[in-house]
């Protein structure tokens, strides 16, 4: 009876958060400071609703756009070394073949308002990725390209001025990243090894040849991460002769290394470097939350104010080249990015925006670090977000499980767990073992054990929160992204009576499809594949007996598929031929594909869509809340 009295006072849930605030465009985000710091650039949303670079000078109310995206919205961008210049990234509809483009402020002010924009890398089904732009070659960019091997990236120097492209380093075929020095010239490398592990490459001039600094096997890792301004010294990160990724400084003519930072658990994570002098001025580690370390005495003390402005978690977004101006981001688990401008010499900070003020004042849920212990003894770390206002007891819950394998979930705002948490589930996101971040004796915990140890880890998770009183056991979904997608799957066929029902979003049926359908240029990290999941050519059965689409007759519960058409990981046939064999069975899923996607949801009308589907989903099988669908205009969903 107390308990019922307790039940009937409870505080009920606040107003339903509408998916637009939660899944639309930012109103603003991503500011960048031009390297002069006259002009500040952000992503907004047009009048179409599209994600443009807007520019804006630096104390003037004069914001205009910049770039005329059609329909995807633009994502990454970023300055060149010349004031009037800056590039974003753009693929096609989701097909991950990015293009590197070029837009010159200048002449949208004189012109009509009608920019420049020229496409630096106009081939076809060819993807590039920008590898380094320096203060003392403005008017270059080197970029790796698949364009005469789809399967290799060898490094391109790109003119802004003319936009000639000029080869520059051939990739054997295994190299997977480059460095260039303070000279410009590609001197250092990561390639990966038959044996799954990674080699580091160094030369002393481009007109050498490469030498190995050092190999790590399979169960380590390791990589170059910059270049000194002299170009004696090598910073790698590395996880040899500890157990954590380390921050580590070589000696180009002795070879010694030195330890700059390191934690025994946790490996190193952001790293900030100064753009000109190269020195490493700090870097982070993600525990259950960021930690910095600095390791220059001269940002100390404005560490020391920036962490005093506001609370939660904060990076240096942007900073101009004098490196008199900052720009802060400040993030937090219960509301939006907060945007600053930090002045060095006064020490003062001048709030710009939040990427999204209609989350401001809102009742947001907190999301707590919890950990608890695998049935063998391994401690999982993970968050909770439970609902605002009542009791976090017997709860409707969603297993949110992220993708990767190999990354993590952190701490701080995630719209899937607010929306979630908003419509009345508990939410539980798992860091199971396999998850990076944690050291190499976590990662290789999850070797060989998809759909195994690194499963169990979230039925521990279950069980917990059942000890724990937290979560109604016959109210709990599975849903994620990608490898989350898989383990949705995996949820529903290896742990049939467990979860209420599954959303799976773009996520692998079968481990043998998966591999045989990689993209191309995946091909150098085969070996590693092979090593941590299977390998394809010597035990297929074994990745057979790991693959959801070879279980389906056990699938009890409903299941919910989102795919994109365009997904060059997680191929479409990935979700057609489990819907098709679950059909065939007369099981209960619900399918909905988006032609103009891949892996992931970039439109926000689309996002808006699936959303829409997925809480109708979870509140049929689970109980809780739901917003009704509406007509989202410009959406491509087709329902299955």
């Amino acid at each position: 009876m107390q308990s019922a009295t307790i039940e009937q006072q409870a505080p009920a849930l606040p107003p339903l958060i509408s998916r637009e605030i939660l899944f639309g465009n930012p109103e603003r985000t991503s500011p960048s400071l031009s390297p002069d710091g006259k002009y500040l650039a952000y992503l907004a949303p047009d009048d179409k609703n599209v994600l443009q670079v807007w520019l804006k000078t630096v104390g003037q109310e004069d914001d205009r756009t910049i770039t005329a995206d059609k329909k995807r919205g633009i994502h990454i961008f970023f300055w060149t070394y010349n004031t009037d210049e800056l590039m974003y990234m753009q693929d096609s509809d989701g097909d991950e073949n990015f293009h590197l483009y070029l837009v010159n402020i200048r002449h949208s002010q004189t012109e009509s308002g009608n920019d420049i924009v020229r496409d630096l890398t106009p081939f076809q089904g060819v993807k590039a990725e920008p590898l380094e732009l320096d203060p003392k070659f403005p008017d270059q960019v080197l970029v790796a390209m698949n364009l005469n091997n789809p399967q290799k990236f060898d490094v391109y120097r790109i003119n802004l001025k003319n936009g000639a492209v000029e080869f520059d380093t051939e990739n054997p075929g295994n190299i997977i990243s480059w460095n260039a020095d303070a000279e410009y010239q590609v001197r250092g490398a990561s390639a990966s090894t038959p044996d799954g592990g990674y080699d580091l490459l160094y030369r002393e001039t481009t007109d050498k040849d490469w030498e190995i600094l050092r190999h790590w096997g399979p169960d380590d890792q390791g990589g170059a991460v910059s270049f000194s301004a002299d170009g004696k010294t090598l910073y790698i990160e590395g996880s040899h002769d500890a157990n954590a990724l380390r921050l580590i400084a070589v000696d180009l003519a002795t070879r010694q290394e030195t330890i700059i930072a390191e934690d025994p658990q946790y490996d190193v994570g952001q790293i900030m470097i100064h753009p000109v002098t190269r020195v490493i001025e700090a870097v982070a580690f993600f525990k259950d939350k960021q930690e910095w370390q600095v390791l220059d005495p001269s940002i100390a003390a404005d560490f020391a104010e920036i962490s005093q402005v506001r609370t939660g978690e904060f990076y240096i977004s942007s900073r101009d080249l004098a490196d008199k101006n900052w720009l802060v981001a400040y993030m937090t688990d219960d509301g939006p990015i907060y945007y600053y401008a930090y002045n060095r010499e006064s020490k003062n900070s001048t709030f710009l925006f939040s990427n999204q003020p209609k989350l401001e004042g809102l009742q947001l849920a907190s999301m707590q670090p919890v950990s608890y212990p695998a049935r063998d003894g391994l401690t999982i770390h993970g968050y909770l977000t439970t609902p605002v206002n009542i009791p976090a007891q017997n709860l409707p819950t969603v297993m949110l499980v992220h993708g990767g394998p190999w990354g993590r979930d952190t701490w701080g705002y995630d719209s899937e767990a607010q929306w979630l948490a908003n419509r009345g589930y508990a939410v539980l996101q798992v860091n199971f073992r396999g998850s990076t971040g944690y050291g190499k004796a976590f990662l290789n915990a999850g070797n060989r054990e998809w759909a195994a140890k690194m499963h169990d880890d979230l039925i521990d998770g279950v069980n917990w929160l059942i000890e724990k009183g937290i979560s109604d056991p016959q109210k709990i979904a599975i849903m994620g992204g990608s490898y989350g997608g898989y383990a949705t799957l995996v949820g529903l066929t290896f742990t049939p009576d467990t979860f209420a029902c599954g959303v799976d979003i773009v996520g692998p049926s079968n481990i043998i499809t998966l591999l045989q359908t990689i993209p191309p240029y995946w091909e150098p990290v085969k070996a590693i594949f092979y090593h941590r999941v299977g390998n394809l050519e010597t035990e297929e059965e074994f990745l057979k007996s790991r693959s959801p689409l070879f279980f389906v007759d056990r699938i009890k519960k409903p299941l919910l598929i989102a795919q994109g058409a365009n997904d060059p990981r997680v191929k479409q046939a990935e979700a057609d031929q489990i819907v098709e064999a679950m059909r065939k069975a007369n099981l209960p899923v619900e399918y909905v594909l988006y032609p103009d996607e891949g892996h992931g949801f970039a439109r926000p009308e689309n996002r808006l869509h699936f959303y829409a589907i997925a809480e109708e989903f979870l509140a049929k099988y689970l109980g809780g809340r739901f917003e009704p669908m509406t007509d989202i205009p410009g959406h491509s969903g087709v329902i299955k």
